[in-house]
């Protein structure tokens, strides 16, 4: 069973999420904040194996929550109705483990949670080309002082973090937007192994997330061994933590939510 704490500051949307989760076979709620402060306090109580996150809340907002949350272990996927750059890159190097909209089909939403849950992660599919181009992209050769030093910073972390060859390998494969089982097949291991490896890199990397590691890549530059990120446009099922349907999520909140704006 999936057990999912759900964070969002309008009750309606709340009451929205559980009817869509409570009609999803094996996911249950265990608990609903209605700011990041709560969202805080009730992670660390009830231990949720997702935490599903919306952005703008009073108290702690939902970034600052998943900074703090993500940095203890915990998955978390954000669920808003932003999908412009500050919000997605935002959420991403806060740690979250996945970014789906509120426009998102009950479907896709728990499919979602699931992948988060399972280690594999999510992003919606409106973000994902811009998040694999940006994962892709590197800096012309008059590059700014500021943008030389954060290249500089994460080739030595990279190289600090004294990966073998194998984790190396993987690490180019996260690059990519390989979940766990694209790579298992493209290096010829097991999904477990894969997995102990994603867990290794994080750890030896210093970072929470798989996309974490990918946009620290990027920042370098290069991959150690094989300095081209190339863009695989075919991944829709963008794999980013580590650890360890119903009605269309947009028309049930949207029913619940009324005529309020903000999310």
């Amino acid at each position: 069973m999936i057990r999912v704490l759900i964070a969002d500051d309008h009750a309606a949307i709340r009451a929205g999420l559980k009817l869509i989760f409570d009609n999803s076979d094996g996911i249950e709620v265990v608990g609903e904040a209605s700011s990041g402060a709560t969202a805080i306090r009730q992670a660390r109580v009830l231990q949720p194996d997702v935490v599903l996150m919306d952005l703008r809340m009073p108290d702690t907002d939902g970034e600052e929550a998943t900074r703090v949350l993500a940095s203890e272990g915990h998955n978390i996927l954000v669920l808003t109705t932003y999908d412009h750059d500050e919000a997605v890159f935002g959420s991403v190097r806060a740690g979250a483990a996945g970014f789906v909209l509120k426009t998102a089909e009950s479907a896709e939403l728990v499919s979602a949670v699931r992948r988060v849950a399972s280690d594999e992660g999510a992003l919606a599919p409106e973000v994902t080309r811009r998040v694999l181009l940006a994962l892709s992209s590197t800096e012309p050769a008059s590059e700014s002082q500021s943008v030389a030093l954060t290249r500089a910073r994460s080739v030595r972390a990279i190289e600090a973090g004294g990966l073998t060859t194998r984790e190396h390998e993987v690490l180019k494969e996260i690059g990519r937007g390989s979940s766990n089982t694209d790579i298992a097949r493209n290096l010829g291991i097991t999904v477990g192994t894969t997995k102990s490896h994603v867990s290794r890199i994080l750890t030896k990397l210093e970072i929470e997330s798989r996309t974490q590691a990918a946009l620290l890549v990027r920042d370098a530059g290069f991959l150690p061994a094989d300095p081209v990120i190339s863009e695989d446009t075919s991944q829709t099922n963008w794999p980013l933590p580590r650890r360890s349907h119903g009605v269309p999520a947009a028309q049930g909140m949207n029913r619940c939510r009324g005529d309020q704006p903000r999310t």
